[in-house]
């Protein structure tokens, strides 16, 4: 390191903590300034693309200011996972949770109490007792953290009440900058966690939504068990995983793909511990192996390799699937994101939100956030752009995805827009899409006779259609920017300036056009898979696997918390021969050096 950067470092603190303990060089973009922000006691709310290292933002502070940091977290699995990582990082990490024992747990309370403790993680339904604020509050709590932090919007107070109660936290503890990450919060969210959370007294820190090096295709479903194998059949031999709705689906798709000569390997929440964690070090320690999954899988896991995410079923909202596709392609190597997309699934989505315990408003929202993700898949826009445009980022045609490479193909649908622009104008631009529609197709609904919209000049005007069209129309100009939903939230349809230039004639508008059988699978067939080698030694790695797998054994805690993928990666390119050069690589610090140091240098010296 030269003489200017090691002053540097030693004179800040978060930089000598990055390097000493958690082995790191420098910053990834956006960490520094949300670290700046905290240290300077300001509350934060960081919505940071997956992968940009979210934990560090607060870990590094916590470490630096000393004192106790809570980490407030919504997965026991994920809290594990985390203080595992931290201690053997060599932090005094604990976790007081539903999963461990009476005795564990007072143990772990003697430590936190007794100053021994850095950083706390807890659910926000045991931190959110008064029997734990109560005696929190006597403690030298200097910093807050509340991980997932789209939970407090999109959960619902019905679901997880305690998350809307973390708004207590700024008064309780008022000396203590609260921070709140998330890698999924459009502007609606991120204006509700500012409110709910914060009072709306916060910094907001958003950095780039954007992976380009993810290619975004949907495919009309069909036979999804033939789509996902000819799919893995192009990416043979590497990491992949395959999203499922159901626990029955994932075990099914699993054991098909075995049968056809794929190793998968099944993770759902109807698994026991042993058999989910078996199979979770399988996948982070092996090449090749694809992971079939429920959303259960991936909170917390970081392996860089992933070459592909495939969805046999649309997800849940625009937000889940960007941070499950996030999974792929964390090494900035070409990947995929595949998803199968029919009506099947639309109904059952609709029926999960229906069946919720939640209230009526909390439903709307999830219907209108569902209506945006299918308005994705419908679009023949370029993917991206609607994608970042969601999180209110502007974007280029990106070239990476299949509506911008051609492979769905488009028709003109100026004169079917500007039919729909027209109803949407002469009602009052106050109603949905269901209004609008039956306006189209001259259908005197008792909605429709009260407001006298029969006389509308539009009344009839979209018969040459069916309503399926029309609905599929309306999402994709929704998706485009033509219109927008009212931001109140009363779900009614306005016209956004774009679609006044498109009702004037000034810019086009294509829609996609269904492909099917024959004629989709000789185009899926002409793709090319586009990965990339890794250029390392490929035997030298399985060993450093191997041998990090038998360590995260004995220790018995996930193979990643020993080290992640990048760092053995790093270690297989750098190939350490002593102490000081096994320090250099990136992702070990001083605790790692010295529990782990000799052993992996052995394995390296042997190889």
């Amino acid at each position: 390191m030269p003489a200017q950067a090691a002053s540097i470092a030693v004179e800040d603190p978060k930089r000598r903590v990055l390097k000493d303990v958690f082995g790191f060089d420098d910053f990834r973009p956006g960490q520094a300034d949300v670290m700046d922000a905290l240290l300077s006691r300001r509350h934060v709310l960081a919505v940071m693309p997956t992968g940009a290292g979210k934990s560090l933002c607060y870990q590094v502070p916590a470490l630096v200011l000393g004192g106790l940091t809570l980490v407030v977290s919504p997965l026991v699995a994920l809290m594990q996972d985390q203080v595992a990582a931290l201690r053997l990082a060599g932090v005094a990490a604990d976790t007081i949770n539903s999963s461990l024992d009476r005795e564990a747990n007072v143990a772990a309370w003697r430590r936190v109490a007794s100053g021994q403790t850095r950083l706390l993680y807890l659910a926000p339904e045991r931190l959110m007792t008064e029997r734990m604020l109560e005696a929190l509050a006597r403690l030298d709590v200097s910093l807050i953290a509340v991980d997932e932090a789209h939970c407090i919007s999109q959960w619902g107070p019905a679901f997880r009440p305690e998350y809307e109660d973390l708004s207590r936290l700024r008064h309780i503890f008022p000396d203590a900058p609260i921070i709140a990450v998330t890698a999924t919060a459009d502007e609606a969210t991120r204006t509700d966690i500012a409110a709910r959370l914060f009072a709306e007294r916060v910094e907001t820190l958003v950095l780039g939504f954007d992976r380009p090096n993810i290619k975004l295709a949907i495919e009309s479903k069909q036979d999804s068990k033939r789509q996902l194998l000819r799919f893995i059949e192009r990416h043979a031999g590497k990491s992949g995983i395959v999203y499922c709705l159901s626990r029955k689906k994932t075990e099914e798709m699993a054991a098909f793909l075995e049968k056809n000569g794929v190793t998968a390997l099944a993770y759902h929440a109807g698994m026991s511990k042993d058999a989910r964690e078996a199979n979770q070090n399988a996948f982070m320690t092996l090449s090749g192996v694809v992971m079939v999954a429920t959303i259960a899988f991936g909170m917390g896991i970081d392996k860089p390799d992933v070459a592909y995410v495939f969805h046999t079923d649309m997800p849940g909202s625009l937000e889940a699937y960007y941070q499950e596709i996030g999974r792929a392609g964390r090494d900035g190597r070409n990947a995929e994101a595949h998803m199968l997309y029919g009506l099947g699934d639309i109904r059952m989505r609709r029926l999960f939100i229906d069946d919720e315990d939640a209230s009526v408003e909390h439903k709307k929202r999830a219907h209108r956030r569902l209506d945006t993700l299918i308005g994705y898949c419908e679009t023949a826009q370029c993917r991206r752009q609607v994608l970042l445009g969601y999180f209110g980022e502007e974007a280029q045609p990106c070239g990476n995805c299949d509506n911008c490479l051609d492979q769905v193909p488009r028709a003109d649908g100026g004169a079917e827009a500007r039919i729909i622009l027209a109803a949407v104008a002469q009602s009052g631009e106050r109603f949905g899409a269901a209004h609008v529609i039956d306006i189209l197709l001259g259908h005197e609904t008792e909605k429709i006779l009260a407001r006298g919209h029969q006389r509308l000049a539009g009344f009839g005007s979209g018969l040459a259609h069916k309503r399926d069209f029309w609905l599929s129309l309306i999402r994709q100009l929704v998706a485009g920017g033509f219109l927008e939903p009212d931001p109140s939230g009363h779900g009614g349809l306005a016209i956004a300036e774009k679609g006044h230039a498109l009702g004037r004639g000034e810019i086009a508008f294509h829609y996609r056009v269904e492909v099917r059988g024959r004629a989709l699978r000789k185009m899926r067939a002409a793709e090319g898979s586009g990965m990339n080698a890794e250029g390392i030694d490929a035997s030298l790695l399985a060993t450093l696997k191997s041998l990090r797998l038998r360590l995260a054994k004995e220790r018995q805690v996930p193979a990643y918390v020993v080290f992640s993928d990048r760092t053995l990666i790093d270690m297989a390119e750098r190939r350490p021969s002593d102490l000081d050069a096994f320090a250099e690589v990136n992702g070990v610090g001083a605790a790692k050096l010295k529990e782990f140091g000799e052993i992996f240098l052995a394995a390296i010296a042997g190889h």
